[in-house]
């Protein structure tokens, strides 16, 4: 007996409600010929598409929906180029451990490897940067695959999926099953964590005299901040975060250390030296704060608490490991403490706060750390930042406090030039009543720039911040300390008029040059609602950042500001 036709769905239509039927709102891309029944279908779908002007602007946007939600962004591309231009927000997405799905067009199958036009092997090509690449050869298996696909993205460590569909899949016509079951026999998601390692983190814990916890992006993921605020209350430990895991604890609490590491604040690094036990709470110990890896806190005991088991033993061996969902475990854990004496301890993370502050001249020429840090007074810390990665990454770090999960988006681990602005966008859409700003450089700004499109024509509100040095700022830092100032390939002569520029994009456009101006300029910019605006910062060119830890050395081996006697190039990454 024949199957009704009204039963029957393109592949592109099955595909749509899938992802309709995970709440997703908004999905960003670009289309192209692979993809055409895809966009066809969104014609009269409830998902609303976002024509980005790149498709690395559309990942960046999909991350910062994830980053501001903890759901799943969505993008949808084309095949060829259009899908090898998503590799660089995929690999963003895959080392900051954030869920996003992407979808891409594909040749049809009798044409898969045959050099079609704007054919490539995405999923081979994929493969490193993502949590897991499907490509779609029947057109029956896609809701199973878009219900794995979102599974996989959310659950566990979190990570970005592809789903590379043929374009002769999209258009068959099929009856779907929706409620079919996922097939993932070889994936498990940790979750209590074994209660033998639990029992040996509290004993470690109850016998320390100069404990520290390190919270990383995986606390901000689990949301384990209030069962990690808890342990730090009741056991008066002192906390320090990774960038990645602003939010994780109140920064503002009088036991906060702020973030650690190679431009963390002085006294958070000072206790990581001083402290005779550590405990990692999401973080993977990266290179960025632990330095030189033989020297990381020699004769302190180390906990690590994290879901992904690959992680345990990988750059520090630990005294104690448990792997597991980050609030479940310190939940467990915190029916077995026992308060210590830690009086002295904090009268000394107290002592190094008083005698090593974040600090910066207020006068002479205008400085990134002065409007950052009237950029927080002005908005209490209620304002969720997204930041490019350089210079002013780090001094938006360590001048804009975060308080709340959700409120700090950034790239850590590939460090990408051009995320902030166009996760600025994803963040907002996602989150409309927020106040977004993005905190960006120049040279990062340029790379993603025509997103200003984006947000001009979708009337997204964000404050794009744009800190104009003329300089890649760190890279010049880096050739001043290490390699006696012969700068190379950091100078941005011609760099556009960036007032006139947005005023091009139908954008409001502000500029900002001297410290009186600070103020009144921000005020005028955070209330102006009618779209996105553009802030012009005319900073100091050469301004380094401080403290610093040089790439290789030890903690200990911190530079509180300009050295006076030249330094050794270092050793490990930049």
């Amino acid at each position: 007996m024949q199957k009704s036709k009204k039963k029957l769905k393109t592949g592109a239509d099955a595909l749509l409600e899938c992802i309709h039927k995970h709440g997703v709102k908004y999905i960003f891309g670009h289309p192209g010929g692979a993809a055409i029944p895809i966009f066809d279908a969104l014609v009269g779908s409830p998902l609303k598409f976002i024509l980005t002007r790149h498709e690395q602007g559309a990942t960046h946007m999909a991350d910062g929906v994830a980053r501001a939600t903890g759901r799943a962004g969505v993008v949808l591309v084309t095949s060829g180029p259009g899908a090898t231009n998503t590799i660089t927000g995929l690999i963003t997405s895959q080392m900051d451990s954030t869920p996003m799905v992407v979808i891409t067009g594909q040749t049809i199958t009798p044409m898969l490897g045959l050099d079609a036009f704007q054919e490539a092997d995405v999923s081979g090509i994929s493969y490193p940067v993502v949590k897991h690449s499907y490509l779609v050869k029947n057109v029956h298996d896609i809701p199973r695959i878009v219900k794995e696909a979102f599974y996989l993205a959310e659950s566990g460590r979190p990570g970005p999926v592809l789903i590379d569909i043929p374009k002769d899949i999209a258009s068959t016509l099929f009856e779907p099953n929706y409620d079919v079951a996922m097939d993932l026999p070889g994936y498990h998601v940790p979750s209590h964590g074994d209660p033998v390692a639990i029992s040996q983190a509290a004993d470690y814990l109850n016998k320390a005299r100069k404990p520290l916890l390190l919270i990383g992006h995986g606390t901000v993921i689990a949301n384990a901040g209030p069962a990690v605020r808890y342990l730090a209350e009741t056991m008066q430990i002192p906390v320090t975060n990774t960038l990645l895991g602003k939010g994780g604890f109140p920064e503002t609490h009088a036991l906060s250390l702020g973030m650690l590491g190679m431009h963390g604040t002085a006294y958070a690094n000072k206790a990581v030296v001083g402290c005779d036990l550590i405990m990692s709470i999401g973080s993977r110990w990266d290179d960025r704060i632990v330095g030189r890896l033989k020297d990381f806190c020699p004769d302190a005991i180390k906990i690590h608490v994290d879901i992904d088991p690959a992680e345990m033993g990988k750059m520090v061996v630990p005294h104690c490991s448990i792997v597991g969902d980050a609030r479940l475990v310190i939940e467990e854990l915190n029916t077995q403490l026992k308060k210590g004496d830690t009086t002295d301890w904090i009268k000394q993370i107290n002592r190094w706060k008083k005698q090593f502050p974040l600090s910066y001249k207020k006068h002479g020429g205008l400085k990134m750390q002065y409007i950052l840090d009237e950029l927080y007074q002005m908005t209490k810390g209620k304002a969720v930042i997204t930041a490019d990665v350089g210079q002013h990454q780090m001094w938006a770090a360590q001048f804009c406090k975060v308080d709340h999960r959700f409120h700090w988006i950034t790239t850590g681990g590939a460090g990408t030039m051009g995320f902030g602005m166009p996760a600025a966008i994803g963040a907002q859409m996602a989150r409309p009543d927020a106040l977004v700003v993005a905190v960006v450089g120049d040279g990062g700004f340029q790379m993603t720039l025509s997103e200003l499109a984006t947000a001009a024509v979708n009337k997204v509100p964000i404050k794009v911040l744009i800190m104009n040095n003329r300089y890649l700022g760190m890279v010049r830092q880096w050739q001043n300390l290490f390699y006696d100032d012969r700068l190379s390939g950091v100078d941005l002569e011609g760099n556009p008029d960036f007032v006139k520029l947005a005023e091009s994009y139908g954008i409001k456009g502000f500029r900002i040059k001297r410290n009186a101006e600070v103020h009144k300029v921000l005020a005028a910019a955070l209330a102006y609602r009618e779209g996105p605006c553009v802030i012009e910062a005319v900073v100091e060119k050469e301004d380094n950042v401080y403290p610093m830890i040089p790439a290789g050395a030890a903690i200990s081996e911190m530079v509180l500001g300009p050295p006076k006697k030249k330094m050794a190039k270092p050793v490990g990454s930049t």
